[in-house]
């Protein structure tokens, strides 16, 4: 048995969100008479857009990508589906609340959140968006050459260990690098019968990944991981943590000195092709700026820059988008989260069918073995 899945499924199975499900067949009105949309079921299976990569068609585009609908087999799990098409597990609980995330069961459409509103800030080398947690990396182009970004899940500071605002830069890079254990969490795992050695050198048992970003703030880092599937949660003690594939395509674009900008933005809005989007998210548990905070500062500015949000009820279908946080862009005139449905393109499902998955009994012996272990600190050498 795959020994990590089995971690991740444990610790995604205390994690199931209450809801009701919201997808359904659409009717929605046009000029001429009611349409009905095919049902999912019914719909041609593409193929998946990009993971990662976009190209910006102009310069005052704010929304990439578009979002998925795939059906989950027997043996899918959130995390699996979301590594497979570039997400984090927190991003599918939020899309698809009522579904159980470890056990969704077979043929059951799952959201896939793949449509992007942009950071409102300089599209200069790495954007951290806490809330969403999600990094957007904005590679330096020639003059007249389009805008690209691309963007990654990544795992977050739990509570306690935030992860700090405000920018930063990469001071140095390190290929499998060692993790010194800091002497707490030996004492820690001492007194619980699990003793830990005070350096781990590189190999697979290393927490840190083969690759790693160090930033001027002290102690933060960008690096990858032996248990990818906690990427996309809030279970790191403040660095940011990649998928290993996603680390090492970043770790070979950045430089030394590369810009780092980290904000906490969980509503965004943004154009495209005319349209205003808004894309909420559920502001961290232990955000300092209260949700209707941050609404009003999102209102102010784009009141301020277009126009946008001026008439009462564009606001008033914000807040009832920002009430969902289904954490994907939802066209603010359309006023209702459903429209994301009529517009989502269904996708085949291509995560590869692993024949180790656990059983679900094998999970439930595991309980007490592995509930912590997806925390492990971050702490390497001085370069």
């Amino acid at each position: 048995m795959n020994r990590f899945r089995a971690i991740t499924i444990l610790n995604l199975a205390v994690l199931l969100t209450a809801g009701c499900s919201i997808f359904q067949d659409f009717v929605y009105e046009t000029d001429e008479a009611a349409v009905v949309l095919l049902p999912l079921t019914e719909r041609p299976q593409l193929d998946p857009i990009s993971r990662n990569y976009f190209i910006l068609e102009s310069p005052d585009q704010n929304v990439v990508g578009e979002p998925q609908i795939v059906f989950s087999r027997e043996t899918d799990t959130f995390s699996d589906l979301a590594r497979e098409y570039g997400l984090g597990y927190d991003e599918l609980v939020e899309a698809n609340p009522g579904i159980d995330p470890w056990l969704p069961g077979v043929n059951t459409p799952i959201l896939l959140p793949t449509q992007y509103v942009l950071p409102d800030v300089p599209r200069q080398g790495i954007v951290l968006n806490i809330a969403s947690k999600r990094l957007f990396y904005f590679p330096a182009v020639r003059a007249g050459e389009p805008v690209q970004v691309m963007t990654f899940p990544i795992g977050i500071g739990r509570v306690g260990w935030e992860t700090p605002l405000g920018e930063a830069k990469v001071v140095s890079r390190a290929t499998d690098p060692t993790w010194f254990v800091p002497l707490s969490v030996r004492q820690e795992h001492a007194e619980s019968g699990d003793p830990l050695p005070a350096v781990v050198p590189p190999g697979p048992d290393n927490p840190l990944g083969r690759h790693v970003l160090k930033l001027d703030k002290p102690g933060y880092l960008l690096h990858g991981t032996n248990q990818p599937y906690g990427v996309g949660m809030r279970v790191s003690h403040g660095c940011v943590r990649l998928y290993p594939e996603n680390i090492e395509l970043l770790y070979s674009l950045v430089a030394i000195g590369e810009k780092v900008n980290i904000i906490n933005e969980p509503f965004l809005a943004g154009w495209r092709n005319g349209e205003l989007f808004f894309e909420a998210h559920r502001p961290l548990e232990d955000d300092a700026v209260s949700p209707e905070q941050h609404l009003r500062t999102i209102f102010d500015r784009f009141r301020n820059q277009s126009g946008a949000f001026a008439e009462q009820e564009e606001m008033d279908h914000a807040k009832a988008i920002a009430s969902g946080s289904l954490g994907v862009p939802v066209r603010v005139l359309a006023g209702d989260a459903q429209e994301v449905f009529e517009r989502a393109r269904v996708v085949k499902n291509t995560v590869t069918i692993d024949p180790d998955a656990p059983t679900l009994v094998e999970v439930r012996e595991l309980l007490e073995e592995v509930q912590d272990e997806l925390a492990a600190p971050e702490v390497i050498s001085s370069d």
